[in-house]
This record gives C-alpha cells, structure tokens and sequence, in this order.
C-alpha cells in the first residue's frame, strides 16, 4: 500500500508536518509495510513558506521589516537551491501580527511585504513567488507598491503613505522610479480568490469586515478604493475590477498585476506543481488530505480541492481528514474528494482544540482501519 499525505496545517492547532507525523504513526500501526509519502501543503496564507521550502529545499532569511501598523519587527523570506525567492505576505503584513483591537484597515499597510522582495533583490533572484493570503489591509497594495518605487500623490503633490485611508486621496501614480533591478524579475502570485477590486464582491466588502473594519465603515473604505481605480484606468488604461484576483490581500492583486505585471495563479495549484506533485501521487493507493473546517468555501481554490482534483486525474481515491464539517462541504464530492471525515465529530469544540493530536491519531487509525477491511483478501 502506497499512501500520500498532503493536508493543510489545522490553524491554531496542529500543523501540516506535525499531522504528517500522526498520520504515518496511524498507518504504520495498520498497515506495517505500507510506504508513505508526506506533502506539507498551504493554499497561499500562512505556512506556505515552510510548505515550499520544505519541498523544494532552501533557507529562510530573516530581515527588518515593517508590520501592518508599521511597527519594526523580524521577518522571514524563503531562498530556494535554484535560487526563487519565496514571499510570504502573511511574515509581514498577515492578519495574526496584530491583535483583533488593533485591526483597522484604515490605517495597515502592505509595506512589509515589499521590504521582503527589496531584501530578496539584494540576492540578484530574478523569479519571486509571492503567496498573499492572511493579510491585514485593505490598501490596494499602496505599501507594497511604495516600498519598491512606485509614488502615490494627492492632489497637492504631497507623497502619500500607503493605506487605506489615503485611498481616496490618490490623485496620480508614478512609476518610473520603481526599483530598476525589478525589471527583470519574474513575479508569480498565489492567489485562492477571484474578487475584483471593487464592488459587492470586492475587495473591502468582501474582507474588510474580518480585518476590523465595521459594517458602517465600508463605504468610505469602498470610495477611497473606487477612487484609487479610477485613477489605476485614466494612469495605465486598465480596468482592475476586470481583473481576476485583483480583489486578492485588499486589492494587492491589483498592485502586483498593474504595477509589477505579475501572472496571477491559484495558490494551492502553484505550491502543487512547484512540489512535483503529480510525480508524487503516482502509484498511490490512496491519498489523505484535510484542513481545520471543510465547508464550501473550500471547493474554491483551497488545499482540498487542489489536491482532489489531482486524485481524480490519476483515479486514486482522496480522502480528506478534517477537523469539522461546515455548510456545503459536499461541494467536495465534485473536485475529487472520496469522503470527508471530521476528527472532532460526537467530541466538544474545548476537548478537539485541548488535545487536537489525541482526537486527529484516533480517528486516522480508524479510517485506516476502514480501508483495511475495504479491501479483498488478495492484496494482504
């Protein structure tokens, strides 16, 4: 039996390696000469970083950057053996920087995450794979933008910081003193959403709430970025509301595509291609993937689906281990997934989250168990 392990870190619980670990204890204990193969996998939000270069091979470089409130903190950028640069928006600019009274997308900035590929360019990498997920703005990549060259006026002339408050006061954007070694670089963003930059399902109404802004707050967020397209259309001659993804991390999809002309890709269906996934799989028996809570959303361009979907072109059985079932996860069925299984069924939300390693071995040795019995004599 050849088994592959590729599932999401469970957020605030168990990681993707540590859920590696138990799944072969489970297996082993089941099957004892079964072979196992384990993926650390993310979507493009927080771990993507250790799941590529836990792959791919590398180090982490850790340098001086700003924080969402542009306050001075650590942070890691990743350098493969074949000399990419790996961004992680999440290291600098990610939502879990901040307390949940700190958040205001009014005020945070995507400033880090351009310190991070300034510092990476010191290297001479001439390809960045930057994941954006997790973050905490809602700036339309302002900061990102500025850290790197680009220059954001108001109507006066006076530089603007990049934020979401100064959204609505962008007047004119100048490009030509971008860092003149980004040039040639090569910029492949991760990205697992396809909102447009502005409108009902853009950016601000979309994410903003979940980034501390109120519901009442959203307007004036949603004037100030309606204003900063319109001033991207007359500048560049580009619609960002026709854009896929350019909603993506508070509009930094926008920045990276218009600004950098940046290829925009799905998260999880990069981290798999760039892991050599398919290579992987084959000859596989079965294949266990999961993350914290499945439900339809995760049928979008999330762990599960990518991984599903491999499983079906290949005819190998997907099943997804998952701390708990939400609304629509049978949305799954359609992207490959066999069965989806929750580790804390019949359990308190207190006890899976108090000992999410006690609860994820003991249900993985069950489904193994299952599998076990599944299967005719012949092949045992």
């Amino acid at each position: 039996m050849k088994f592959i392990f590729a599932s999401d870190s469970f957020k605030g619980t168990l990681t993707s390696e540590e859920i590696a670990v138990l799944l072969e204890r489970a297996a082993k204990s089941v099957f004892e000469d079964c072979e196992t193969v384990s993926v650390n996998l993310a979507d493009g939000g927080e771990g993507t970083l250790d799941a590529l270069l836990g792959r791919l091979g590398g180090e982490k470089i850790e340098v001086a950057v700003h924080n969402p409130l542009m306050e001075a903190i650590r942070a890691h950028y990743g350098m493969t053996r074949d000399h990419k640069a790996i961004i992680e928006m999440a290291q600098a600019s990610g939502l879990t920087l901040l307390s949940e009274s700190r958040r205001n997308p009014f005020y945070t900035s995507s400033y880090g995450t351009g310190e991070l590929v300034k510092a990476a360019l010191e290297h001479g990498v001439n390809e960045i794979v930057i994941a954006i997920g997790g973050s905490a703005t809602n700036d339309g990549g302002m900061g990102f933008a500025s850290a790197l060259g680009v220059r954001f006026f108001d109507k006066s002339g006076q530089v603007l910081e990049g934020k979401g408050a100064n959204l609505e006061k962008v007047a004119h954007i100048d490009v030509s003193e971008i860092l003149p070694n980004l040039k040639n670089v090569k910029f492949t963003v991760m990205c697992d959403v396809t909102n447009p930059l502005c409108g009902a399902n853009g950016a601000t109404y979309t994410y903003a709430v979940q980034k501390g802004a109120s519901e009442e707050e959203l307007p004036e967020l949603e004037k100030g970025m309606q204003n900063y397209r319109d001033v991207i259309i007359k500048k560049f001659g580009v619609n960002p509301d026709q854009i896929i993804g350019s909603g993506a991390a508070g509009g930094m999809g926008a920045a990276l595509r218009i600004f950098f002309h940046a290829n925009m890709k799905s998260g999880i269906e990069t981290i798999l291609d760039l892991t050599g996934f398919d290579g992987l799989i084959d000859g596989a028996d079965y294949i266990i993937t999961g993350e914290g809570r499945a439900d339809s959303q995760s049928a979008c361009g999330k762990v599960l689906s990518g991984v599903g979907k491999r499983g079906l072109e290949k005819n190998i059985p997907v099943i997804a281990l998952c701390g708990s079932l939400g609304d629509g996860f049978e949305k799954l069925k359609e992207c490959g997934i066999t069965s989806c299984i929750s580790v804390s069924e019949g359990i308190s939300v207190r006890d899976s989250m108090k000992n999410p390693s006690k609860y994820y071995y003991r249900k993985a040795v069950e489904v193994f168990g299952e599998i076990k019995e599944n299967l005719s004599d012949e092949f045992y």
